[in-house]
């Protein structure tokens, strides 16, 4: 892990296209503060753009751009962050033109995950992604290397001077392919062995509280934390409920505007989610925007060939859920903001005919359902798979 003890000052930078999706880009620059925070940057200011299209030379527009290249200037930013990916020309004219480090939101993501990559195997998966967005931006990245900055995105590959040449890094990525494709196999040899065992994972947005649920079912110290990406390796335990055993796993979370080089490089990875008997889908219902986060992570698991897995909606953060009661004399239609917990139950969620639970995980709200629940879930896949099973028990 790179060292973050020294805070650095970042801006955010988003274009509005049109004016529908104004409030979205907003909750896009509260979740790109958020990587940026979690990487180790301060976020000093947010500028924001209306344009039909984004220029195809600077992203932004030469009158936003002034305006920023002034208060680079005066408060010494650090860091330009980007909130869509930049095409390798753009990076080198934002900082040719802006004097301060560029990176976009894959760029950041990509840093984020170099960061919280533990085993070989993660950093094996992490740096073959590094590489493959590198691998277009290397005139670019001569910038870095003359400046000779370090800091959040300049972790990993672009830092070795002789790594910069296309034909090397081509190479570096070859082999790296043929690691991971080792490392495969023999996670694949260990999946075998474990026999048929009923399989349930725990999958949804990044920063939702899966590990807190899997330390609460399985009774484990998986590391947990509030920040996005706490888990990056899929961690596997055996857990018994009642006379019943079977495997959960805990994988990395889903994000939007998930890279796609990381997406291709952690498919291995996200083998045990393919591999499932059983999806437990955790949802943040407190955060503002929890149903699109629902749907980027039903996105995400029907590109990875997981969508039609038998899927538990396990709604948490129950005790931080907040609402703005209407004026009894308001009559325009109720929005999500202003519907009660109960009131949100009734809604979309019970007409979905996706089974549910509502709980808290820190608050250890709702869990002995959870336990009951998920035991019916996993004795009746375990009871279709050995039918003879309860006469042994």
């Amino acid at each position: 892990m790179g060292d973050i003890s020294i805070q650095e000052t970042a801006i955010l930078i988003a274009v509005i296209k049109d004016k529908s999706e104004e409030n979205q880009v907003y909750e896009y620059l509260d979740e790109l503060e958020f990587l940026a925070e979690t990487a180790g940057a301060k976020t000093l200011k947010r500028f924001t753009q209306r344009l039909a299209h984004p220029n195809s030379r600077t992203f932004i527009g030469k009158g936003k751009l002034d305006e920023i290249i002034e208060f680079v200037k005066i408060n010494e930013v650090d860091t330009a962050i980007f909130d869509d990916e930049l095409t390798p020309s753009q990076l080198r004219n934002l900082e040719k033109e802006m004097e301060c480090k560029v990176l976009d939101r894959t760029n950041l993501i990509l840093d984020i995950f170099a960061q919280r990559a533990t085993t070989a195997y993660a950093k094996t998966q992490v740096e073959l992604a590094q590489y493959e967005y590198l691998l277009p931006r290397l005139t670019g990245m001569w910038t870095h290397l003359e400046r000779q900055r370090g800091g959040i995105g300049m972790r990993g590959p672009g830092e070795r001077e002789i790594e910069t040449d296309r034909r090397i890094i081509r190479d570096k990525i070859s082999r790296l392919k043929d690691q991971l494709k080792k490392i495969d196999r023999q996670m694949a040899s260990q999946r075998s062995n474990r026999g048929s065992l009923v399989r349930v994972a725990l999958v949804g947005y990044t920063n939702v509280g899966k590990s807190t649920i899997m330390n609460l079912l399985s009774k484990s110290e998986v590391f947990a934390e509030n920040k996005l990406f706490a888990t990056l390796d899929t961690t596997v335990k055996k857990v018994v409920l009642e006379n019943i055993p079977f495997l959960l796993s805990d994988t990395v979370g889903f994000i939007r505007k998930l890279p796609h080089q990381l997406v291709e490089s952690f498919k291995s990875t996200l083998d045990e989610v393919r591999e499932a008997d059983l999806l437990l889908h955790v949802v943040d219902i407190s955060h503002p925007a929890f149903e699109d986060q629902l749907n980027v992570v039903k996105e995400t698991l029907a590109e990875i060939g997981a969508g039609d897995k038998p899927v538990y909606l396990v709604f948490n953060k129950i005790d931080n859920y907040q609402f703005i009661k209407k004026d009894e004399d308001d009559l325009t239609p109720a929005t999500k903001e202003n519907m009660s917990l109960d009131e949100l139950k009734k809604s979309w969620i019970a007409k979905a005919n996706t089974p549910c639970i509502f709980i808290s995980a820190k608050e250890r709200i709702n869990i002995d359902k959870l336990r009951n629940d998920l035991y019916k879930m996993v004795s009746e896949i375990h009871c279709g798979r050995y039918p003879f099973y309860n006469f042994l028990y």
